[in-house]
């Protein structure tokens, strides 16, 4: 039991890795991204979460887990679809770059830990991984990307976003403490 809540904490901890470190530490070490790998990074970012909620979807059985599940793929769908619109209108193609596929390489890497999972444990891991991503999703979007946006039309959607994430992860959080008993 200790080394599967040893495993859970791993795997959660590793996602935070990639966006407050990944982002910073790239950030630091080359160009600063543009607002076309910004785009990429955002869309990214939302498609691993939206992964992740199919994921419990199927193999939940957790009412809470699965209304949770279920906000989390439509809402992050709606941020994709904005994303795209404004993308499509400004004429911006999202460029894949080092952090978006290292965040995509990591995703499948959760995913392949959620499935491994089934009943309780599942359940636990989802909601670990859920707190930690969205803490490092909101600590990446204010703190890198929308400083480092040029567009301001790009900028006022990740800057709209972020009280949702917050939102997201306040219910994460609240979840979290259902299954730490």
């Amino acid at each position: 039991m200790k080394m599967l809540k040893t495993l859970t904490t791993w795997a959660a901890a590793s996602m935070a890795l990639i966006l407050t470190q990944t982002l910073p530490g790239f950030a630091q070490q080359t160009a600063k991204l543009g607002d076309d790998e910004i785009a990429s990074v955002a869309v990214v970012a939302n498609k691993n979460d939206i992964g992740f909620a199919r994921i419990a979807e199927k193999k939940s059985k957790n009412a809470d887990i699965l209304q949770f599940a279920k906000t989390m793929a439509s809402d992050h769908q709606s941020v994709i679809d904005q994303a795209v619109a404004l993308v499509t209108k400004l004429k911006v193609t999202p460029k894949d770059n080092a952090v978006s596929k290292k965040m995509t390489a990591d995703a499948k890497k959760t995913e392949k830990m959620l499935n491994s999972k089934s009943g309780a444990a599942f359940n636990k891991a989802y909601i670990d991984n859920e707190v930690v991503y969205h803490k490092a999703v909101i600590s990446a979007v204010e703190t890198v990307l929308i400083p480092q946006t040029r567009n301001a039309e790009l900028k006022s959607l990740l800057q709209a976003v972020v009280p949702t994430l917050k939102a997201h992860l306040e219910h994460a959080e609240m979840l979290q403490s259902k299954f730490t008993k």
